[in-house]
């Protein structure tokens, strides 16, 4: 039976999935469609926040996604600053902790600039933990994340998980108890390999921008009537 305090979520990880297709079911350019995406996320935050959910990572760009077209990378990257230079205040304002997940160094470099500004000045901040995992890839965090230990010197017979946590992306933070992808996909695409391992994974049909509140609260209340054993 499920323990009662596993039933509390401490950390939702998102795959935010299906702007582009939302545009086009709608006759819309491919940049309405992450628009929609953006203004949803922040109804979604919201809510997250009002439910007490403390940490809550967001896919927002993969590593694949600088294959697309320049016009959309570059819109991508454009929204993106547009939101830290937003939200910046609202950051400071309600204690959040901003941690952007991923190759910090591809990025354009205002946006780069803005990135670790914003991480600066709310890395004391104590109340939620948002990471935004910008050009990242899952296998990359475990070859970053080695390279690190690697720098750090320790020895191969002193390595264990525990260590290894101390240099993922989401140091110090929970795993996340349940991983939403939206879109009707049913894989994961390289998102938090080594901190999803005991995730509940919750697919829904809908795209990103219909993806409501509503159906938030829906996949926390199953997550809730889920057992998690943990191999026990």
């Amino acid at each position: 039976m499920t323990d009662e305090k596993d039933k509390k979520i401490k950390h939702i990880a998102i795959i935010m999935d299906g702007n582009r297709r939302w545009a086009k079911q709608r006759g819309l350019p491919t940049l309405e469609g992450h628009r929609a995406g953006y203004e949803n996320f922040k109804k979604i935050a919201k809510r997250c926040r009002e439910l007490e959910v403390k940490h809550l990572t967001i896919y927002a760009f993969s590593t694949e996604n600088w294959k697309r077209s320049e016009e959309e990378v570059s819109y991508l990257m454009k929204l993106l600053e547009y939101c830290l230079e937003k939200e910046k205040d609202f950051f400071i304002n309600n204690d959040i902790k901003l941690n952007i997940m991923g190759q910090i160094e591809r990025l354009p470099k205002n946006l780069r600039r803005l990135a670790r500004e914003v991480m600066e000045i709310t890395k004391n901040n104590t109340g939620e933990t948002l990471n935004l995992a910008i050009s990242y890839g899952g296998r990359q965090e475990i070859v970053d994340t080695v390279k690190k230990i690697i720098e750090a010197k320790i020895a191969p017979e002193e390595m264990n998980e525990e260590i290894f946590n101390k240099y993922v992306y989401t140091a110090g933070q929970p795993d996340p108890d349940m991983i939403i992808r939206t879109s009707g996909e049913q894989r994961l695409s390289g998102f938090l390999p080594w901190q999803g391992v005991y995730s509940e994974i919750y697919f829904s049909p809908k795209m990103w921008p219909d993806f409501s509140e509503k159906d938030l609260e829906e996949a926390i209340e199953e997550f809730q009537n889920r057992q998690r054993r943990f191999g026990k």
